[in-house]
């Protein structure tokens, strides 16, 4: 048999086995079987001793979401023997398992964009490795966390920070998220801080090039992705998404809660909707990326330009490959910092996200 199935026999038998009104303490159960089954597996095994009282040790959050019982962290301990043990608080407005990781971590919390699989979180996780990286999807739900964390008083001893893509934000946005702990990257899109010439320069020695024919490639990679906008029609494209993302977060802070006839809701969504002037905001956008595009300023392209795209042209020029390869070799390099200049080329232009 494979492991996972002896595995399985071991925990059935010690479990039938055990004597009535048995506490069975079980240390990862999750060892050795697959995650398609465990939830199942677990589920039955319980229903078959109701008799028992379970009390599982595990570091698989989403086994521990999954089981319904009181959850316990291990905070920290001594050889004494002396355990610091903290209640999982429920109501948090984290799911279990967010909390659950929130209270088990001995680092500050970094909330930020983007999901658990992606490449964003091996560059954020390279970059700020003193903190606890949870990945929250959009930029509203990084918002919310770190608000949220902040304001909880379960949760307080937490110290927490987010860090939001560049989105075109306005320098009275960047003040208003600065004063709810949230930082702000210096581009639109994370994967594409290895457009930033420093960020190029450096991974662009990493394959020999120097002198003059590293300023030739990095000039040429330049013009690149400033063709890609060279038709006023990709302008228009990413200007119209621009005011969609501006409509969607206004439209996400407006708070009816207080309007109680439909005459009041009608009243408050026009005063909050008012200053919204999409043509005003349109220009605004389409002048700082042809303010760009004629200063040949790249960095100020590259904060107000989103296309994931644009990392294809990086892997083509600086590593002459396909953008799965570059992705696959930059998440190799950051992880195991086995190429320390490019890792220290990024987090040089990453911002502070330190805690007030």
């Amino acid at each position: 048999m494979s492991d996972g199935e002896r595995a399985i026999f071991y925990l059935i038998g010690q479990t039938l086995m055990a004597q009535p009104n048995t506490l069975l303490i079980f240390d990862e159960p999750e060892l050795h079987v697959h995650r398609s089954i465990l939830a199942k597996l677990w589920d039955e095994l319980e229903g078959s001793r109701p008799d028992c009282a379970f009390l599982f040790i595990t570091h698989d959050l989403e086994f521990a979401a999954g089981r319904v019982a009181q959850k316990f962290v291990i905070q920290d301990y001594d050889p004494t023997p002396r355990w610091a043990i903290e209640t999982v608080p429920e109501n948090t407005g984290f799911s279990e398992e967010t909390a659950t990781l929130i209270l088990g971590s001995r680092r500050p919390i970094l909330f930020v964009e983007g999901d658990e699989n992606s490449l964003d979180i091996t560059i954020y996780r390279s970059c700020f490795s003193d903190w606890t990286v949870i990945p929250r999807g959009s930029c509203e739900e990084v918002m919310h966390s770190v608000v949220t964390l902040r304001k909880n008083s379960a949760l307080t001893r937490v110290t927490c920070s987010g860090l939001v893509d560049a989105d075109d934000y306005q320098p009275e946005d960047v003040a208003y998220l600065k004063k709810l702990g949230i930082a702000v990257l210096p581009v639109s899109e994370i994967e594409n801080v290895i457009l930033i010439p420093s960020v190029s320069r450096a991974i662009a020695k990493t394959e020999g090039y120097g002198g003059s024919e590293l300023e030739v490639l990095l000039e040429t990679l330049k013009t690149e992705v400033f063709n890609t906008l060279r038709e006023e029609k990709s302008i228009e494209t990413v200007v119209a998404r621009y005011c969609r993302r501006r409509i969607d977060r206004t439209l996400k802070k407006i708070d009816l809660s207080e309007a109680k006839t439909v005459k009041d809701i009608a009243e408050e969504y026009n005063k909050k909707t008012s200053g919204l002037d999409i043509r005003n905001i349109a220009k605004l956008a389409a002048d700082r990326i042809e303010s760009a595009i004629n200063d040949r300023d790249l960095p100020k392209l590259l904060a107000n330009y989103d296309n994931k795209l644009l990392i294809t042209l990086a892997a083509s020029r600086l590593k002459k490959s396909r953008r799965t390869d570059f992705e696959s070799w930059l998440a190799r390099v950051l992880r195991n910092n086995s190429v320390p200049t490019v890792a220290e080329a990024i987090k040089r232009v990453m911002p502070d996200v330190r805690a007030d």
